[in-house]
Parts: structure tokens; sequence; C-alpha cells
């Protein structure tokens, strides 16, 4: 358990992920039961962490397959996004931000 004035993201993607969920959720994209469900399959999943420590990265996993699902995302959108993004982060010099642009 954390302290109670820990952040509650440690990460601003985390943050960000969550907005994401929660503008979904109120844009009726999906209900706020079927995101509990496709969260608790992730996070139930054989291969978590039992200590948690893959939570946001699960939370990524049921939001990208809720969003495929409902045609919001193709699988092979979220895959090139993804490779995007991870050539932007090598590309970056530690202590910088990290921008989409970099990826291209």
């Amino acid at each position: 358990m954390s302290a109670p004035d820990a952040a509650p993201f440690d990460q601003p993607w985390q943050a960000q992920a969550f907005a994401l969920t929660e503008a979904l959720i109120a844009a009726e994209a999906f209900s706020a039961t079927e995101w509990a469900e496709a969260l608790s399959r992730e996070l139930h999943g054989p291969d978590a962490a039992e200590d948690g420590s893959d939570y946001y990265a699960r939370w990524v996993r049921a939001l990208e397959g809720l969003m495929i699902s409902r045609g919001i995302a193709t699988a092979e959108g979220v895959a090139r996004l993804t490779a995007q993004w991870q050539r932007a982060a090598e590309r970056t010099p530690h202590g910088h931000a990290i921008t989409l642009e970099a990826g291209r």
C-alpha cells in the first residue's frame, strides 16, 4: 500500500492512459463494466507480475484490446504507433522529452 500523499502515477503516460480510458467511457465507446472486465482479464493473466509492477502496462493492453474490438483502432495501427514510439525513444537523448516526431 502506498503512502496517502504518494502520487497516483509514477509516469505521465500512466495518467494519460487513465484519462484516455475515462474519456472513452464518457463517450460511451465502451461501458465502465466492460472496462473493468477487460482490465481484470489482463491483471489476472497467467503472466501477470505478482507484485503488480506491470499494472499500467496491463492497463494499456486492456485498453488497446477494447479499442480494437470496438473498431476505434486496428491491431496494425496500434503496432505501427508502438513501433514509432519505440524508434522515438531510441533516438531521443537521455533526459529529453520523447516526441512522436522523433520516431518518424
